[in-house]
């Protein structure tokens, strides 16, 4: 079975941070213009995950306020970090496999790596896996970890929910490969931020912004979006994504790492008590955010919840690399808001108040067909 890919020679994470379990696609062409790729989706012709969108790169005052950002949020991105770090440890043990969800789950899994390892002496291993809105996860990845892991201690790993349909995409691929002669994984998504409430492992509930949301690869190790082709992954690849180290001046991704590694001393006292009140309290999910997103739908005559995204995660990506209708917001003013406002205005995108939105933001995707 293939080996993961490792940086240097894939990402720029070092290679015992992340093993990638992904197929190199790096010589392909695979990025389209965004409004084209956008009509294609929409109209059926094509998967979201067939092909790229053509990065985004901002300017210089955009990535002034990514400093900004990070630099403002790097202790509360620490505590959450090693608050949701803690409650696998003591949930599921202290002999855990990380798996983050390639490529937003990457920088929250290598933190959590760091967590476990300054903190509690530990050393986890850390993979990257594909998983693909109504494609599910890579069974190809699953099959080489239940061969070098038990499968029983894989904790999946993501970066935020926003309505909670990768939760629910990781759920049913998971019964779906087990019933299909797989191994038993637990569907048990950890994450950073679940403003949604899909989730019962997370380190906030919070709709906040984590930093690695405001860039693409530059954030995440350079890689790209994963990508599921059939003309180029076959039966046995795992799923493919690029490494685009033309990037390499522009990656910020060791920066963001090292930020908040750098605050987990200013949190270490705070993190205890953290988890004793998330064991002690009910953590089961809701799904309040997919309620919100319902109701915004019909508000707004939207066809599909798929072009309804919510919270400052989800939002940014749509503004990043989808073709934005508008942007509803809780509060105009609100800071953790600024680079939602700058990239707004870049795309003449309207930004609108909405003060009793059940997220401090959402992003509507723009109906083009």
């Amino acid at each position: 079975m293939t080996a993961p890919l490792t940086g240097p020679a894939f990402g720029s994470y070092t290679a015992d941070e992340v093993g990638w379990l992904l197929t190199d696609l790096s010589h392909v062409d695979l990025e389209a213009d965004v409004a084209e790729r956008e009509h294609r989706i929409q109209s059926g012709e094509a998967h979201y995950a067939e092909t790229l969108p053509i990065e985004y790169q901002p300017d210089a005052e955009y990535r002034e306020l990514f400093e900004k950002v990070l630099q403002d949020s790097s202790i509360r991105l620490a505590r959450a970090v090693g608050t949701v770090t803690d409650l696998v440890l003591a949930e599921r043990g202290r002999d855990v496999t990380l798996v983050s969800l390639a490529r937003a789950g990457t920088p929250v899994g290598v933190l959590m790596r760091r967590w476990a390892r300054d903190v509690h002496g530990l050393t986890l291993p850390h993979y990257a896996v594909s998983i693909v809105r109504d494609r599910g996860i890579d069974a190809v990845a699953l099959d080489y970890l239940a061969q070098h892991h038990d499968p029983a201690n894989a904790v999946f790993v993501d970066g935020w929910t926003g309505k909670g349909a990768i939760a629910r995409e990781l759920s049913q691929a998971l019964v779906e490969y087990r019933d299909a002669g797989g191994a038993q994984f637990d569907d048990d998504l950890a994450v950073l931020a679940d403003p949604g409430h899909c989730v019962r492992t997370f380190g906030t509930r919070d709709d906040f912004l984590i930093a690695s949301a405001c860039l693409n690869s530059t954030v995440s190790g350079l890689v790209s979006r994963t990508v599921l082709n059939d003309t180029l992954i076959g039966p046995g690849d795992f799923h493919g994504a690029k490494f685009y180290a033309h990037l390499a001046g522009e990656d910020v991704s060791n920066h963001l790492l090292d930020s908040v590694s750098a605050s987990f001393g200013d949190v270490r006292e705070h993190v205890p008590g953290d988890v004793q009140d998330l064991l002690r309290s009910d953590r089961t999910p809701t799904w309040d955010g997919w309620k919100s997103v319902e109701e915004v739908r019909e508000q707004y005559g939207i066809s599909s919840v798929n072009f309804v995204k919510p919270g400052v995660g989800e939002t940014t990506r749509v503004l990043l690399r989808r073709v934005p209708w508008r942007v509803l917001v809780r509060d105009l003013e609100a800071p953790e808001h600024a680079h939602i406002r700058l990239l707004a205005a870049a795309r003449s995108v309207p930004v609108e108040e909405v003060p009793a939105l059940a997220y401090s933001c959402m992003g509507l995707i723009k109906d083009v067909t």
